[in-house]
């Protein structure tokens, strides 16, 4: 069984594009090219110009400020990536905002 049958794809939102940019450098791997905006109202949009049907598809999205967004332009991103078919959806996040909510909890109400 052939896992890799449409080969890799990397892409990203807004967040930070450069970031992605790099890594596809130093991979060598093309970056994928999709447009992410927002409607008039605010809403996001996710528009693939290209096929990533079988493909593994990376998405690079740092979650970094404005968090919210970031985070929602992620979950959008997966979203569209699934129904157009890809094999695998892999997000990589080298930036989790909410990572720190935990810690803090835990700290204020004693030791867990």
């Amino acid at each position: 069984m052939d896992l890799n049958r449409g080969g890799i794809k990397v892409f990203s939102g807004n967040a930070n594009m450069e970031l992605a940019k790099n890594i596809c450098k130093e991979l060598e791997v093309p970056f994928g090219c999709c447009e992410v905006g927002q409607f008039s109202d605010g809403e996001i949009f996710v528009n693939i110009n290209e096929t990533v049907r079988g493909c593994d598809v990376f998405i690079i999205q740092p979650t970094c400020s404005p968090v919210n967004d970031n985070l929602m332009e992620s979950l959008i991103l997966i979203d569209a990536f699934k129904r157009a078919s890809a094999g695998r959806i892999n997000a990589v996040i080298p930036y989790y905002g909410y990572s720190k909510i935990g810690c803090r909890f835990i700290d204020r109400i004693g030791n867990r």
